[in-house]
């Protein structure tokens, strides 16, 4: 098809930055083309129905004969069975339209959303990527659809209508158009107020929506502070806001709407004087003056359905904006395309080609900071660690013991200078690949709606209940599933809401297990569980990490005495390094810090 001559061309999408949007619709040309065509039809269809009351009424009723009623009964049954059967299409046309376009969008950002580095998380918030993927995705696919199936509608009856009475009587005509201007001037003004009135209303939503959210994920949090008056206040405060905003935007509403309705009453009254004045003098009959008393009535509510559609269609640039700047979205860490072409990428892996990892670790003059930051973090930093041997990273809260960690997994890119694994560059595999090879276990742990088994499998599918039961026993996790009513496939709820802290802790080391692999990750991975817990899981971890590479963010000092070297991180950079003994010697940070924590726990039983 030639592109110039297409519905859905570049140039006649463009306008209010539907443009940016054909790659949905043109997937539903014959949807789009179907809405169209019925709403041109029904528009003109319901455009013409009045002139069967003209007829009736100068024919049948003024004419005194019944000559021809059965052929015009016939044919005005024909045109409403016609016009009900073209709005079934219309209607059938839009829904269907907004729920494809809708699915397909909401399905684009989720998959972009698992393209993206962990960076780009740490820089938007939770609640600005639910509205991308959820209130914006849901505002465009509507107004794509039923707007401008609404839109269309009321200009092709409002065009028509002028038309057809124009060629009826032009001067009684005039009666009616000249409030129409008027109309469309009072629509756009009161679209205005309306619309930034609903944007404060989201807004104060959004805010109350936060509120709730809040009070319930930090229940704990407001009952051990006692704020629960405090919460009450901001959420009695943000709730009167938003009845003070609404009660104004109704306000507004009912003033347009009568205002709207004045209009027509005056446009009807014109009608009436002048039409009932050339009635009188034969220039038209009692019926056509009927008709145009029906359309004085009628044409005010397209225009101003008509001025509504196009604000809707303005309003909705910004989220169109704000939808396209996520999907246009590029992610910091990506892989070339002569790597995704061997290796594939998360959504079409090609384990075929993926080579096994050894476990040797390089940084090789790496120097890094973050994106949002304007300092380095590491600079000109080397490290060798060979397969099998374990790393520890210490430090005091927020010293930044994570950045190493981040870099080896490939959730940020090194600024200058390599990581190497096995002797390559990460940059030379698929970032899916080292993600498959590495067991990460966080110090908060996260566990998916569903079951256990679900949860314990995702990184590996096809595991059976004997790996199953081999992993949960190698993380002494029996109890756990054995008080659990169905076992593996109890539900654990949201975020793994039905379990403990500790015993999600404990289900996450297992997955990490399940999986096999060659690299290890602990961050803080014991902190959440209880000391007995906590032994007997690090003589479990201390046997799986053998023969593994591990990178261990310390909590407790004691349990990494044994590390092949100890990195010690301050301000985000490493100040010290060496084994624990070579560390002690130093009488530095790590020396202090050993020396502080072996009293605390002298103090509090643990020793």
């Amino acid at each position: 098809m030639d592109n110039k001559n297409s519905l859905l061309s570049p140039r006649k999408l463009k306008f209010f930055g539907l443009g940016k949007l054909k790659p949905y619709l043109g997937r539903y040309k014959g949807l789009f083309s179907m809405l169209l065509f019925s709403t041109l039809a029904s528009g003109g269809l319901g455009m013409i129905t009045p002139l069967f009351q003209q007829y009736a009424i100068n024919h049948f009723i003024v004419g005194s004969t019944l000559k021809g009623i059965g052929a015009f009964i016939g044919l005005y049954v024909g045109v409403l069975v016609a016009l009900a059967v073209i709005d079934f299409f219309g209607s059938y046309s839009c829904c269907k339209l907004e729920m494809y376009i809708l699915r397909d969008m909401r399905h684009d950002a989720f998959e972009k959303l698992q393209t993206l580095s962990v960076g780009f998380f740490g820089r938007i918030g939770v609640g600005k990527l639910h509205s991308r993927i959820m209130s914006d995705t849901s505002s465009i696919s509507g107004i794509i659809s039923w707007d401008i199936y609404q839109g269309a509608f009321n200009i092709t009856y409002l065009i028509g209508s002028i038309i057809v009475m124009l060629s009826i009587n032009a001067p009684l005509a005039l009666c009616v158009i000249v409030i129409i201007p008027f109309v469309a001037l009072v629509s756009v003004y009161f679209q205005r107020k309306l619309t930034t009135l609903n944007r404060r209303v989201r807004e104060i939503n959004s805010e109350i929506t936060g509120s709730f959210n809040e009070s319930i994920t930090g229940v704990a949090t407001s009952k051990s502070l006692a704020i629960e008056d405090k919460l009450d206040t901001r959420f009695c405060s943000q709730t009167d806001n938003m009845r003070r905003v609404a009660t104004r935007r109704g306000h507004h509403r009912s003033l347009f709407f009568s205002i709207i309705a004045f209009a027509s009453s005056v446009a009807l009254a014109l009608v009436l004087w002048y039409g009932g004045a050339i009635t009188q003098d034969g220039v038209i009959m009692i019926g056509t003056l009927s008709l145009f008393m029906t359309y004085a009535q009628g044409l005010m509510e397209p225009v101003q359905w008509s001025v509504d559609a196009i604000a809707d269609l303005i309003t909705i640039k910004v989220n169109i904006e704000r939808f396209n700047a996520l999907m246009e979205t590029e992610s910091e860490v990506t892989d070339t395309p002569e790597v995704i072409a061997k290796y594939g990428d998360c959504f079409d892996e090609k384990r075929e080609n993926w080579e096994a990892l050894e476990g040797d670790v390089e940084f090789r003059d790496v120097s890094f900071k973050y994106p949002d930051g304007d300092e380095y973090v590491l600079e000109h930093f080397n490290l060798t660690v060979p397969r099998g041997s374990t790393v520890a990273i210490v430090g005091e809260t927020g010293a930044g013991k994570s950045t190493l960690v981040n870099l080896i997994c490939r959730f940020y890119e090194p600024t200058s200078g390599n990581v190497l694994i096995d002797g390559k560059d990460l940059r030379e595999r698929s970032a899916q690949w080292l993600h498959s090879n590495i067991g990460y276990v966080l110090q908060t742990p996260h566990l998916f709606s569903g079951t256990v088994r679900e949860n314990l499998t995702y990184g590996k599918s096809d595991a059976t209940d004997e790996e199953l039961d081999e992993a949960i026993r190698s993380v002494h996790a029996e109890n756990v599933i054995a008080r659990l009513e169905h076992g593996y496939d109890s539900e654990v709820g949201e975020d793994g809401g039905s379990l403990s802290t500790g015993e999600k802790q404990l289900l996450s080391f297992a997955r990490a297990i399940l999986v096999n692999p060659a690299i290890f990750v602990l961050d803080e991975a014991t902190s959440s569980i209880d000391s007995v817990t906590e032994k007997a899981i690090q003589d479990a971890i201390d046997a799986l990490m053998t023969g593994r590479t591990s990178f261990v963010i310390a909590h407790r000092l004691s349990t990494i005495r044994s590390a092949d070297i100890i990195l010690v991180v301050d301000d985000g950079k490493i100040i010290e390094r060496g084994t624990h003994e070579e560390l002690l010697k130093q009488r530095g940070t790590y020396f202090n810090l050993y020396i502080k924590q072996f009293r605390e726990d002298r103090e509090s039983g643990r020793i």
